[in-house]
């Protein structure tokens, strides 16, 4: 089963840091592996090896040790983690534990995706409002929430105490949603909008950009057709040809 330090629980003295100096790519897995665990346990797995655990998520097992590693999870020799306490300890270090209220504003196409999306709440966000500046969008409902107007935000965020903005605005407007929510004392953006905001040092942004995501799918897509053009590449090796050659 999966340990901690001296077997002490997340937060306490002794036991996993409360603010643990992880590595960019670790942080980035760790969704993944919580994913993955959740699948687990919703199939009644009790205990996972890290090479189950790691091809679940997609990466190899020697990096998902070194990774769960920083959380001060071992695992145990012939038994490997223990799902549930894995999943609390992930969940605590990602602050998934405090139930955080999300505001999304843009209700648009993608915004009233986003704003009826389930998985919100089964990972531990609350989304608590929307907010649009289209009068025709105002006073919308939406997944049982009503569409405020863009002038409501600071009020609300304080009410809420929202803590992640998400902004799903066209990108000539994204820069002046995020003011907004920077002035409304949102720390954290989600951004959906293309282009670079600019942000005081204090707030933590996280881009979404699918035409950047599109374009280097379509590098690997170029790269694959490259090397089957080569001489001796894929499609030279399955060419009648090429068959007839080596068969002779």
């Amino acid at each position: 089963m999966s340990q901690q330090r001296h077997g002490s629980t997340p937060g306490e003295a002794g036991g996993v840091p409360a603010f643990p100096d992880l590595p960019e790519a670790t942080i980035a897995r760790l969704p993944e592996y919580l994913r993955a665990l959740h699948h687990l346990a919703e199939t009644g797995a009790e205990t996972v090896s890290s090479e189950g655990l790691a091809a679940a998520a997609g990466v190899n097992s020697a990096k998902l040790r070194k990774d769960l590693s920083h959380l001060g999870s071992y695992g145990t020799r012939g038994v490997g983690y223990d799902v549930s306490l894995l999943v609390a300890q992930i969940e605590y270090i990602l602050g998934l534990d405090e139930n955080r209220a999300v505001c999304l504003v843009g209700v648009g196409n993608l915004g009233h995706a986003l704003a009826g999306y389930a998985g919100f709440a089964s990972r531990g966000f609350r989304v608590v409002a929307l907010f649009d500046t289209d009068p025709k969008k105002v006073g919308e409902q939406i997944n049982g929430l009503t569409v405020r107007h863009l002038d409501e935000l600071e009020r609300i965020a304080v009410e809420e105490s929202i803590a992640i903005g998400v902004i799903a605005t066209p990108p000539g407007t994204a820069q002046t949603v995020a003011d907004a929510l920077v002035a409304a004392g949102v720390t954290s953006i989600l951004n959906f909008a293309p282009g670079v905001l600019s942000v005081p040092s204090n707030v933590d942004v996280r881009k979404v950009d699918l035409a950047i995501e599109l374009q280097i799918l379509s590098f690997h897509e170029h790269r694959k057709a490259s090397l089957t053009a080569l001489p001796g590449g894929r499609a030279a090796a399955a060419s009648p040809d090429n068959q007839e050659a080596v068969g002779s």
